[in-house]
């Protein structure tokens, strides 16, 4: 299973461009799941439904399945937060992985970079970060540099770097 990430500041379009390449990459026939770190607490339970009822009264991991999906909701209680390792064992095999945040992780990142931001560079620390998309005209050396929109070109450039051949 291949993993390769997206890394940007708040509000650079790192969420527009993994839902256009997880598009992309299914036309192309290739299985994709993602993994979006928040940085904030989140909750995808409602309170009053039974599951949240359930976590409420201490579950350590309530699986709410239907006809259609199904989740798996783990509460740390405490506990820190899982590296990526760990979570991704937790995930079905599929082709690729995108990951969505995760920028201290040790893994092939792709920087958004918007021109709006121009002194905030993860190149300058993440020696991880591969190439870079952005909605200004720059030059980066060493690294390949698309524009945000360019999905199809950011696509072939990250399933060339992880050697996936399309399932056509």
């Amino acid at each position: 299973m291949q993993i390769f990430g997206i890394a940007g500041w708040k509000n650079s379009g790192k969420t527009t461009l993994v839902a256009a390449l997880v598009r992309e990459f299914g036309a192309r026939g290739l299985r994709v799941s993602t993994i979006k770190h928040a940085h904030h607490a989140f909750d995808l339970d409602l309170p009053g439904k039974d599951s949240f009822l359930h976590r409420e009264a201490g579950a350590q991991e309530v699986l709410i399945s239907s006809h259609g999906r199904w989740a798996l909701l783990h509460e740390l209680r405490g506990a820190g937060e899982p590296p990526l390792a760990d979570l991704l064992q937790r995930m079905s095999r599929v082709d690729l992985v995108l990951i969505e945040g995760f920028k201290d992780a040790a893994h092939p990142k792709l920087e958004v970079r918007r021109k709006a931001s121009a002194g905030q560079k993860l190149t300058d620390t993440d020696p991880y970060i591969v190439a870079i998309a952005t909605d200004g005209v720059m030059a980066e050396e060493g690294r390949p540099v698309f524009a945000l929109d360019d999905v199809l070109a950011i696509a072939d450039f990250i399933q060339q770097h992880c050697g996936l051949d399309s399932a056509e």
